[in-house]
């Protein structure tokens, strides 16, 4: 290991640490402790889907579909399967992670039969599928009155804390990094580049979608169920298209392809999309823009408008298709430092 990846322990450490300092001594405020938990919630969504989106070239829009089952699964754990009686400590420390690994296995199973379509459709009509079982999702809970219907579920305490938000950011984003350097990740990189050629050179496609659609679904389960036990009230409305669309933003605007590119995307979206509810907040108060009703609600336009703005403009994002070093095994870097040296002595050595 690099010392530049040496150095990422002690800073990992400190990060972790000021997790705990700033809610117990208020170092900052709860609304910027809570904005800061939606950052890491949306940094574990961003990463996960692009896995799918950017790693492995597919266009998936089902990632709320996963984030509903995992937080109506942990939600339901939390609130009536779970004893009451341990004391909120017992609860934080051992029942939630079970609520919270739960709701992602959960998510990995609906991926695992997402995941099936994948074999024989790809682009646009891939992106209907899943976009079908983002619909199905919302459309069965909404039907099922013991879990409050359309209506939504609540009850849930407020257990998710930075300090949990931030580890599994980490999780998410070691575990993804390491299966993208992994025999399969190279596999989904190639079916990326070309799924035919992939085929003909004994890339099993397969196994490296079921793979890639089991560990995408079941980080955005985490995400979800993290994201129930902090806004103690979940609906389905909350997981229907607009929620694809943030996502989809977060990975093209941080670059596809990259995990630095994910955690930069997802943090600027969010701090981004709040800067602009305070102010149209603050223009609501100024005449003549209070005969506008509901002026808040025009922050969703941007994100269908910034969406398209970088589809056409940055389709590769900031980040696209490069990576941080410290997300880099130096197997990888010492490789990549010795092809662009022979192709700068090959282009030297060659005729004009």
């Amino acid at each position: 290991m690099g010392n530049r990846q040496w150095l990422l322990f002690p800073i990992l450490l400190v990060l972790f640490a000021l997790t705990f300092l700033i809610p117990h001594y208020g170092l900052l405020n709860d609304y910027i402790q809570l904005i800061l938990i939606y950052v890491g919630i949306n940094i574990i969504m961003a990463v996960s889907l692009n896995l799918i989106n950017g790693y492995m070239g597919e266009f998936s829009l089902g990632h709320a579909g996963f984030m509903l089952i995992g937080a109506y699964v942990s939600s339901i754990l939390t609130v009536w399967v779970f004893p009451h009686t341990w004391g909120p400590t017992m609860t934080s420390l051992v029942l939630f992670p079970i609520a919270v690994i739960a709701g992602g296995l959960a998510a990995a199973l609906a991926g695992l039969i997402v995941a099936f379509p994948s074999f024989k459709t790809r682009g646009d009509y891939l992106a209907l599928v899943t976009l079908a079982f983002n619909m199905i999702c919302v459309s069965v809970v909404q039907n099922i009155e013991a879990i409050g219907g359309g209506r939504g579920f609540m009850g849930m305490d407020k257990l998710t804390t930075m300090s949990w938000v931030f580890l599994w950011a980490l999780i998410a984003a070691w575990a993804i990094r390491n299966f993208i350097y992994s025999k399969f990740g190279r596999g989904a990189l190639s079916i990326r580049e070309d799924e035919t050629v992939s085929d003909l050179v004994s890339v099993n496609t397969k196994t490296v979608k079921i793979l890639a659609f089991v560990i995408s679904a079941f980080f955005a389960g985490v995400g979800g169920a993290l994201f129930a036990h902090v806004l103690q009230f979940i609906t389905p409305k909350t997981f229907v298209i607009q929620k694809n669309i943030d996502f989809l933003v977060m990975v093209y605007m941080g670059g596809i392809g990259s995990i630095g590119g994910s955690i930069l995307g997802a943090a600027t979206y969010t701090i981004l999309l709040e800067l602009l509810r305070e102010a149209l907040q603050l223009l609501g108060t100024i005449p003549p823009f209070t005969l506008i009703p509901s002026l808040e609600i025009w922050r969703w336009v941007v994100a269908p408008l910034l969406l398209i703005l970088l589809m056409i403009f940055q389709p590769k994002g900031i980040m696209g298709l490069r990576e941080f070093g410290l997300f880099v095994p130096n197997r990888d870097r010492f490789g990549a430092r010795l092809w662009l040296k022979k192709r700068k002595s090959t282009n030297a050595n060659s005729p004009d």
